[in-house]
């Protein structure tokens, strides 16, 4: 049996055993992918961890994906890693906008920091998880920095006030008054000036020039 056969076989052992939570599985880049039900995200990644066939006991990670035009707009992803089998699996679940997902951190104590990160990221809420705050962005950041709706200019920015003695926060302002856009390439906009190595049969204005010295060696 192939690797391939032997991944899908446990896919579908998978979804033998767990009746349901798990909608259907792929093989993608040689690993294999679950589509798990939100609500049974848990029941999921505990049978992938304590089934004899699967000991998939490390949790590399947990990452968010957003799809705006989704009506279950994010994606979250667990890749799991089993040592003993030496393979990878990979989880999905989909949540809408507000829409809760049941904390790992019973599961994977390692989901704890993993879960706060998407929160800051995405807003993705993580129910049940004892210290969901920022990780990443200050606690007085504004909205979450992956979303494909959030600007890339954030909606504020921070200084030091000399005068308060402290980082105070200010709506975003851009100062266009001395910015010049020609969207040319350095190369096209060098139309007047002479690289060393060069061969041109008029000398530019600005530019390099050869020293009086190295004209003298050429002689």
């Amino acid at each position: 049996m192939s690797a391939t056969e032997a991944l899908i076989d446990l896919a579908e052992h998978v979804l033998e055993s767990l009746d349901g939570a798990v909608t259907h599985h792929e093989m993608m880049k040689d690993e294999v992918v679950l589509t798990a039900k939100a609500d049974k995200i848990c029941k999921v990644l505990q049978f992938l961890r304590d089934d004899s066939e699967c000991q998939f006991k490390m949790l590399v990670s947990i990452s968010g994906v957003d799809y705006p035009d989704r009506a279950e707009r994010f994606e979250i992803v667990y890749n799991l890693l089993s040592l003993t089998q030496n393979n990878r699996i990979r989880v999905k679940v989909a949540a809408a906008e507000n829409q809760m997902i049941p904390s790992s951190t019973p599961i994977f104590s390692t989901a704890g920091w993993f879960e706060r990160e998407i929160w800051d990221m995405y807003g993705v809420y993580f129910e049940g998880h004892n210290d969901l705050r920022r990780i990443l962005t200050d606690y007085g950041f504004e909205g979450h920095p992956l979303r494909k709706d959030f600007p890339l200019t954030g909606y504020v920015e921070l200084r030091y006030d000399e005068e308060q003695r402290r980082v105070v926060y200010e709506p975003v302002q851009l100062q266009q008054d001395f910015r010049s856009f020609d969207y040319l390439s350095p190369w096209e906009g060098m139309t007047d000036m002479q690289l060393p190595g060069d061969e041109k049969g008029t000398v530019p204005e600005r530019g390099w020039k050869p020293s009086n010295k190295e004209v003298g060696e050429g002689k």
